[in-house]
């Protein structure tokens, strides 16, 4: 007789990431260098110069562990913060950060998870790996309706997830709106405030703020989206130390990578970089509404690095536009079916897509 797996993960439906170049290349008989690549949410600039040459000097050190405790790295975060190292941990791309939450915060069986009806869907991966009862919040119009999360805000809740902007319909939570809810959020569960696309908006809401007021709550913070490091698996989480000694104790000793934690080093250092990703995001994003309202398409307005749109079928317009060498995500593991998202790439990506895009629509009538 087989070993018997955990039904929890016998069951489990794993997470879809976006194709790899390489694989749809292969695929349709193109060149990799043939392929824009809008489907993850990627910096089409790539890393900071700084990054890459910290990556580059950290190889030959490649023999030796990396600092398990990442000082170097959570030093410079707590200081760009205002806060101490020991607000700050370091995980394998902020989705370790939320596997943490789970592991401290819950038992199997035991409590409830809370998250909107079109969120990233890991959260809801894990509550089922766990083994916890997880329920969805209806959106309103794909926004977070918070006043349904305080209504469901029962003793029996454990983890709260909330994410502005949100992945993957790109809508925020306007920053009153936000603060009303932190600040009367009830003693008992986590918050966990996913901020994956934190630096994309403008005027922020004051996250880092009630971290330092002690509120139950843990910010995720990722270098995979505006330092474009998503290779390495770098990423953190913010949150009273108390929390923060929590969430240490469950992660792997060596968890985050020594070439990570330098080049996430040095990525912050380089606010250029930075700015400069932002500036061509917010240009393309643009671009890419009017170009959406031009076609007649219904999209919901993105607030970060990529943009939602229904096409019909969202399935046959992912496929037709992959052999015409362009990956975007379709939504149907998100209950979405006729729509899909399209990440911001550089003029030259989008400039390709406005040009196919129509073609493939007009077959599909």
């Amino acid at each position: 007789m087989s070993p018997q797996p955990n039904p929890h993960v016998a069951d489990l439906h794993p997470y879809e990431p976006g194709r790899p170049i390489t694989d749809v290349a292969r695929e349709h008989g193109l060149h990799p260098s043939q392929i824009a690549k809008l489907a993850s949410n990627e910096n089409p600039l790539g890393p900071s110069p700084r990054a890459l040459q910290a990556i580059r000097d950290s190889l030959d050190l490649t023999h030796l562990y990396p600092d398990g405790a990442g000082v170097d790295l959570r030093q410079a975060i707590a200081k760009l913060h205002g806060l101490t190292p020991d607000h700050v941990v370091l995980g394998c791309g902020s989705n370790e950060i939320i596997e943490f939450c789970y592991h401290a915060y819950t038992l199997p069986g035991q409590g409830k998870v809370l998250a909107s009806t079109y969120a990233f869907a890991v959260y809801g991966l894990m509550a089922r790996l766990f083994g916890i009862p997880f329920e969805e919040v209806p959106d309103r119009n794909f926004h977070h309706d918070l006043a349904g999360f305080s209504a469901r805000l029962t003793p029996d809740v454990r983890l709260v997830f909330i994410a502005s902007p949100n992945n993957p319909t790109g809508t925020r939570i306007p920053n009153a709106e936000l603060t009303a809810f932190v600040e009367k959020f009830p003693a008992g569960p986590l918050l966990v405030l996913d901020e994956a696309y934190y630096e994309f908006i403008p005027e922020p809401p004051p996250s880092v703020q009630w971290v330092k007021e002690g509120r139950p709550l843990v910010v995720l913070r990722t270098f995979s989206k505006v330092q474009g490091l998503a290779a390495l698996r770098i990423g953190y989480g913010l949150a009273r130390p108390d929390i923060a000694a929590v969430l240490q104790k469950s992660r792997q000793p060596f968890n985050t990578s020594a070439p990570a934690q330098v080049a996430a080093l040095a990525g912050l250092a380089d606010t250029d970089h930075v700015k400069k990703t932002v500036s061509m995001t917010d240009a393309g994003r643009d671009r890419l509404h009017s170009f959406l309202k031009k076609l007649n398409l219904r999209f919901i307005p993105g607030t970060a690095n990529f943009v939602m749109v229904e096409v019909g079928d969202g399935d046959a317009v992912f496929l037709a536009l992959q052999k015409k060498g362009i990956i975007v995500r379709p939504l149907r593991s998100y209950r979405l079916p006729t729509w899909i998202r399209i990440s911001i790439g550089t003029p030259e990506q989008m400039e390709r897509l406005e040009k196919v895009l129509p073609e493939i629509l007009a077959q599909k009538k």
